[in-house]
């Protein structure tokens, strides 16, 4: 298993019915998450979220694929060079 890496997952949402998707899979991934924060831009109609981990690199990046996948939701990763 490789060493966790802190990183911040920023996530676009664009289609609220993708909401509980999305907290599915966090909840899913809990344990390797420190803290999340949302915020709803009510004049653009989307929600951008951000999303604190420490996990392994492969965790971190499927956690991100998944959440991309859903329709309407964008996710990209930063990830620490430690």
């Amino acid at each position: 298993m490789s060493e966790n890496r802190v990183a911040v997952i920023g996530i676009m949402v664009e289609d609220r019915s993708a909401a509980a998707q999305i907290n599915s899979l966090l909840s899913e991934y809990g344990d390797y998450i420190i803290g999340r924060m949302g915020v709803p831009y009510k004049q653009k109609h989307i929600s951008v979220m951000c999303v604190i981990a420490d996990a392994p690199a492969d965790v971190l990046n499927s956690l991100t694929g998944k959440i991309g996948g859903i329709r309407g939701v964008s996710a990209k990763t930063l990830m620490s060079k430690i």
